[in-house]
């Protein structure tokens, strides 16, 4: 292989990131030796199990991806701003706009979702930690390995460029001969392995790790949330990681799953791709519904209505979430019967949808409001998301489908959906749990700027779409010319795409400034919250709870704050905790570079890297570490410092 086939060359954007990257690396390298940090980092940070910080290092991750995910989508908007652009090359297009899918979906909500996860799930039911730490920690050295694999496609190789649904024949050696969807297909399955551990995980520590009187319908919502989208995942990604493990297999070893001769099926990947694509919206879709549950409830001071219903409507829309992936390809001809039933299911699931929209409503009324951030977020979710539902009901209708389907009205509705519905939603969770980890929260008035600067250029971007759909402005297109009449839309859009930069950037401009400035909370409980996680101390100590919390009904926080009960009456004793360990994080090394050396068929350095894997594997299996206990006095003195009073 030469040089100008393994670094992509030609590009002036590629040069550009090329030396960021360079620069940026050599920036934290400098950083961490001249600050001498760097077993701080191994200490704390690259061994650690515990959750919560596991979920900021997700959450962490997901950020970078927000910026990466973002500069793609400006290039996009920038390259059809105006007719006969050429901003990019069809090919560099292609490239962008998959990354672009794959990226907000797979490694930036789900990771900011699971971050929020880790931190949270655990404080809600009064556990001390997952139920498996050490797994907890190889779950997210194998998203990361498999988030930065996929993103180092850029400048080494190739990026994909068959769309983030991967379609074959696109997708194959025929068509796509570069090593761009290898990339595609070795770093999902690698990050996709680590998102299955999650969910078994979280699923065990909700079941088995609750605090005593903590029964399943006492749970909060966002816990429930969680517990219903580890159950998608169980069912969902194994179908995933088969699909990629064909794709795998045709272009790397040449097989004839997919082609379109030999006894291949391309259409055999389409539907293995959308058995898991739909479900997967709900795996980022229903934590979401969670977070704006408990923020809901919080800032209207109310219980949450129907609390019953919202629970039994989850897991309506999680079952029916597997009987409408076929709506994603009417048009490719499986005819009348197939269509019709995958049209009634489609719009059925839009029934439990609503009756969450009407519950979050009823709680609002006659509840007193706080306008804070994280509820300001909450509130627009409302309204846009409906617009969201109300346009995929229409697509749900198959033959009116045929006209909307290839065309940019299925691009602002899938944005509508998506963005109100997971992106608002890590920002309120953000926004709202942000003290509980780091002991301060955000300020308020720069929150607000960002978020009207993202809600009203949210809608600048993405309605008009909807208007150049419905004029015949096809998806994947780059270029048109001025006859169209499709620029001043595409324009407007654009400035919406700044606005919303402007926003984000407001957002991480926001985390400096008050990390600096903020006045440090004492409290625990900033807003007067409602759930467990808000009885402990900000920032939560490693051991999460100095005695463990007996749950009397639910918002079980809120009920011993108003009755003035203590939430345990029991005495402090040495609390056990997992130790430290560096194996997760040298397993994750070991995937990238199995995964790296895969792409390119490097096949002598690949079987060195997967019997590395295998090692290290085998020595976790029989690993004897038993963790080790904190003693009482420690306790006491941590929650004395943290509470700043006696215990």
């Amino acid at each position: 292989m030469k040089w100008d086939e393994f670094f992509v060359t030609g590009d002036p954007l590629i040069y550009g990131a090329m030396v960021s990257i360079v620069l940026v690396s050599l920036a934290i390298l400098f950083g961490l030796t001249y600050y001498k940090k760097w077993g701080y980092m191994w200490r704390e940070w690259l061994t650690t199990v515990d959750h919560k910080r596991i979920g900021v290092m997700y959450i962490i991750c997901a950020l970078i991806m927000l910026f990466r995910g973002g500069v793609d989508a400006i290039m996009m908007r920038a390259q059809t701003a105006a007719p006969e652009m050429k901003f990019l090359t069809g090919q560099h297009y292609n490239e962008v706009f998959t990354t672009h899918g794959v990226i907000m979906i797979l490694f930036m909500a789900m990771p900011f979702i699971f971050g929020l996860m880790n931190v949270i799930v655990p404080l809600q039911i009064g556990a001390r930690d997952v139920a498996f730490p050490k797994l907890n920690a190889i779950s997210f050295w194998l998203f990361f390995a498999g988030a930065m694999l996929f993103n180092i496609s850029f400048v080494i190789g190739g990026s994909p460029d068959a769309g983030w649904s991967a379609y074959f024949p696109l997708a194959s050696i025929e068509f796509s001969p570069t090593v761009g969807n290898n990339y595609y297909s070795l770093s999902l399955q690698i990050s996709g392995i680590g998102t299955l551990l999650t969910g078994l995980n979280f699923i065990v520590t909700i079941l088995k790790m609750r605090a005593p009187g903590m029964t399943l319908m006492r749970m909060p919502m966002f816990t429930w949330s969680v517990l219903i989208t580890c159950v998608i995942i169980i069912f969902a990604f194994p179908v995933l990681t088969i699909a990629l493990l064909l794709m795998m297999f045709d272009r790397i070893f040449g097989s004839q799953f997919f082609t379109m001769a030999n006894g291949g099926m391309d259409m055999l990947w389409a539907n293995l791709f959308w058995v898991w694509g739909h479900p997967e919206v709900y795996i980022v879709i229903l934590p979401a519904f969670g977070i704006f549950s408990e923020i809901i409830s919080a800032f209207s001071k109310k219980n949450l209505y129907g609390y019953s219903s919202m629970v039994l409507s989850m897991a309506i829309i999680s079952g029916l979430s597997f009987l409408v992936w076929a709506h994603h390809f009417y048009t490719m001809g499986q005819g009348a019967m197939v269509n019709g039933f995958f049209s009634i299911t489609t719009m059925a699931i839009a029934v439990p949808t609503g009756i969450k929209i009407f519950n979050w409503l009823f709680t609002l009324r006659k509840g007193r409001i706080s306008f804070t951030t994280p509820m300001l977020y909450s509130l627009a979710f409302i309204p846009i998301f409906t617009i969201g539902g109300v346009t995929g009901v229409m697509l749900a209708m198959a033959s009116a489908d045929y006209q909307y389907h290839n065309t940019m009205f299925l691009v602002a509705h899938f944005h509508y959906v998506l963005i109100p519905g997971a992106v608002f939603a890590v920002i309120a969770g953000f926004h709202y749990w942000f003290p509980k980890v780091f002991g301060f929260r955000l300020n308020e008035k720069l929150g607000k700027i960002a978020f009207w600067f993202i809600a009203i250029s949210f809608n600048v971007t993405f309605f008009p779409m909807f208007f150049l759909g419905l004029m015949g402005m096809t998806r994947r297109t780059y270029t048109y010319s001025a006859e169209t009449g499709f620029g001043p839309l595409n324009m407007l859009s654009m400035v919406g795409a700044i606005g919303l930069a402007i926003g984000f950037i407001i957002l991480v401009y926001n985390i400096y400034w008050s990390t600096r400035y903020e006045p440090r909370d004492k409290t625990g409980d900033p807003w007067d919250a409602r759930a467990l996680e808000w009885s402990t101390p900000s920032p939560v100590p490693v051991y999460n709870f100095a005695v463990t919390p007996k749950v009397k009904g639910r918002d079980a926080f809120w009920f011993s704050k108003k009755n003035n009960e203590p939430l345990s009456d029991e005495k402090i004793t040495k609390i056990h905790m997992p130790s430290n360990t560096g194996k997760p994080f040298i397993l994750g090394i070991a995937f990238f570079f199995l995964g790296f050396f895969l792409v390119f068929s490097w096949w002598i350095p690949s079987i060195v890297a997967g019997i590395a894997v295998l090692i290290i594997m085998a020595t976790m299996s029989f690993d004897r570490d038993h963790g080790y206990y904190i003693p009482v006095e420690e306790i006491v003195q941590t929650e004395q410092k943290l509470r700043g009073d006696t215990v």
